[in-house]
């Protein structure tokens, strides 16, 4: 009977190690110049690269906080930043 419970809790406690290990690697360093790929699509009519999504997607956590910064505003929520959060999948959140 011992043995199991031993096991039960050994298991519980791997669980626990590999989904905060999951949490941990998922955090978010909020910084705007991560979306420099996207700095082409952003000013211009250009398609917006796949480099540039994927930026935009790690980066979306952020883009309440970028959109707060009287500096960076204007970029955040331009027809173009608009146009290419569209493109790469995204909606503008709700901040």
């Amino acid at each position: 009977m011992r043995s199991g419970t031993y096991i039960t809790l050994c298991a519980a406690a791997i669980l626990v190690m590999v989904f905060a290990g999951s949490q941990v690697a998922t955090a978010v360093t909020c910084m705007v110049t991560e979306l420099a790929p996207c700095a082409a699509a952003f000013s211009s009519s250009s398609p917006p690269s796949q480099q540039c999504c994927t930026k935009l997607k790690e980066q979306r956590p952020c883009l309440c906080q970028y959109m707060k910064n009287p500096s960076l505003k204007s970029y955040v929520v331009s027809p173009n930043a608009q146009k290419v959060a569209t493109s790469c999948g995204l909606s503008t959140p709700k901040c």
